[in-house]
């Protein structure tokens, strides 16, 4: 078993707290399986709130099973009880992570931040719905009359 933690790296402009907008969204990731090496070629859908029985009856529940199409061994992984840390805008154009994923059998290779993110103005506290166009978001904050952006650049997953 090897933890994971999923890093991320934007551009934030008078916002903070970049995060997945509820538990229940789909972390779309790249996998690959670490018994014979084999990259799957679409991404998976990774959730919080989607518990599965794993099989064999050992180690409970996952939040995804993945079966390897080249080798057939079935792996797992399953999300770190802690909560998902906020990118704030003090880590902008820095990495920072944001989340742990316990694996088994199989390695997290990628990212895609498809979906909707919150974030909130940094002066304001106003909360905007944040849905990545080619990894940019733009918007405007009314209540302190500024621009707001937030460009997705990387993300990197390393051990935790």
């Amino acid at each position: 078993m090897v933890r994971l933690k999923l890093e991320i790296k934007a551009e934030l402009e008078n916002v903070t707290d970049l995060k997945p907008a509820s538990d229940d969204f789909e972390y779309l990731v790249k996998v690959s399986c670490t018994s014979c090496r084999e990259v799957h070629p679409k991404l998976v859908s990774l959730n919080r709130t989607r518990e599965l029985e794993v099989g064999g009856g050992r180690h409970g529940t996952a939040n995804l099973i993945w079966r390897c199409s080249f080798c057939r061994h079935e792996h797992s992984a399953k999300f770190d009880p802690s909560p998902v840390r906020p990118y704030t805008e003090a880590h902008s154009g820095n990495f920072s992570d944001i989340l742990v994923v316990e694996c088994r059998g199989l390695e997290l290779i990628g990212f895609e931040p498809q979906g909707t993110w919150t974030c909130k103005g940094a002066e304001s506290g106003t909360i905007f719905d944040v849905d990545f166009e080619d990894g940019e978001w733009e918007d405007y904050d009314e209540k302190k009359a500024l621009s707001v952006r937030v460009s997705f650049m990387e993300s990197r997953w390393n051990r935790a």
